[in-house]
């Protein structure tokens, strides 16, 4: 019990490092794609096939992630031209 515990522990402070160095984009876009395999996944063993659900729910989780980064950089440029604009008083 206690091991499986410290395994468990150990590899999500492995997994979390690896993302430091990550951008904004690839960090939303791997976020959508384990998130939608493990959707996708949990859905196909409903439906029978485990399998080909995770890879669905990779397919639009990586989309879905992606397109959220395009929403996030467009927000923050808006921001940015908003504060230059106050800026320079026009």
């Amino acid at each position: 019990m206690l091991k499986t515990k410290v395994v468990s522990v150990l590899t999500a402070v492995v997994l979390i490092a690896g993302c430091a160095g990550m951008s904004d984009t690839q960090q939303r876009t791997l976020t959508g794609t384990v998130g939608g395999t493990a959707a996708g996944a949990a859905i196909g063993a409903i439906a029978g096939n485990a399998a080909l659900g995770a890879g669905i729910g990779a397919a639009a989780g990586l989309a879905g992630g992606f397109l959220w980064d395009q929403h996030k950089q467009a927000e923050e440029r808006a921001y940015e031209r908003g504060r230059a604009s106050g800026a320079t008083g026009g």
